[in-house]
């Protein structure tokens, strides 16, 4: 017997990651869609005679509670702006539905840590789940760096570098993307895979403490800042930069750990150990692997820790702590969240 699943949502990701994603999931059944227009809904191109389009101008009984009444609709994934998540996550909750919402986990790290002492003490006890996205930690590559890693003794030194440069495509010509009401602007929306994967290297054991970071909007079209260069310290000593622009021509990604026993570095879907390079296969974005374990932890009536709000929190928190210090000149930051 499979899981009912709503997707929340109408845009890009929805459609190109989360429904095939569902689809392809032993455990999932998508049953219905919902975004705010109904023109929206049917960009997903779902199978109407399987999946049911609900939109706030659809009429009665397709409205977003129309949907969330149903019972054979145990689970539904949110992929909305960012600034709009929360309020959904918290109503999708109350209606007794198991939740799966994109990164990051809210905009800022306030709302985030409220909202998490919610889910804790008013849903969780009733048995209900609440995920949260990060595609990054099933991705095969940086999932093999990981375990790389811990094979390599005392951490010294880390190196966290994307850049790019943003000029057009179809994520930037979303509105909420080209005008951002969040902090960051595509530091935010994107940064969070970039610090994701920086935890997941540095593993559980040697979270980071501090960081200390100078910021800049190097491109009028990415607004607030496109662009942040920090320092930062961890738990064991490792010291160590991250490096995250979408506003400049010298392009590149790279993170690497290097330890009392030797280096770990992944650049792409490249990873190399001591010198010595490996090709990994990546499964696509790291989505279908993702949903399928969610899909999986329901089956199983637990929750899967790689998908905790507290992960997401610490991810959410390295991109506001160097959002605040560029603000003011570089001044250190002590992290809070980073412990789990």
């Amino acid at each position: 017997m499979t899981i009912g699943v709503a997707i929340l949502g109408g845009g890009i990701f929805a459609r190109e990651e989360h429904m095939p994603a569902v689809e392809a999931s032993k455990d999932l059944t998508l049953k219905a869609v919902y975004s705010r227009s109904l023109k929206s809904a049917k960009t997903l191109e779902a199978d109407e005679s399987q999946v049911e389009l609900y939109s706030d101008d659809s009429g009665a009984g397709k409205s977003l509670d129309d949907l969330l009444a149903r019972s054979d609709i145990k689970a539904a994934i949110i992929a909305l702006p960012i600034k709009n998540q929360p309020d959904y996550i918290r109503k999708v909750l109350l209606a007794g539905k198991h939740v799966l919402s994109e990164k990051p986990v809210a905009e800022n790290v306030r709302e985030a840590v409220d909202l998490i002492k919610w889910y804790h003490s008013e849903i969780e006890p009733k048995g209900i789940t609440w995920a949260v996205a990060e595609n990054v930690r099933y991705t095969a590559s940086y999932e093999r760096a990981a375990k790389a890693v811990k094979g390599k003794g005392k951490q010294l030194t880390f190196r966290t570098r994307m850049q790019t440069l943003v000029e057009g495509g179809k994520y930037f010509e979303t509105d909420w993307r080209k005008v951002p009401t969040h902090q960051g602007g595509f530091l935010l929306d994107g940064g969070v895979h970039f610090t994701a994967a920086t935890r997941m290297m540095l593993g559980k054991d040697n979270p980071l403490v501090s960081i200390s970071a100078h910021s800049a909007q190097l491109q009028k079209h990415l607004p607030p800042v496109d662009t942040v260069e920090a320092t930062a310290k961890s738990k064991q000593g490792t010291i160590g930069s991250i490096s995250i622009s979408f506003g400049t021509t010298h392009k590149g990604t790279e993170w690497a750990i290097g330890s009392v026993d030797g280096s770990v570095s992944i650049s792409g879907n490249k990873v190399t150990v001591d010198g010595k390079t490996e090709e990994v296969q990546d499964e696509r974005t790291g989505v279908p692997p993702e949903v399928r374990a969610w899909g999986e932890a329901l089956a199983a009536g637990k929750m899967n820790e790689k998908q905790s709000p507290e992960e997401a929190l610490a991810d959410l928190e390295l991109i506001e702590a160097m959002l605040r210090s560029g603000e003011q000149g570089g001044v250190p930051i002590k992290l809070e969240h980073q412990e789990l």
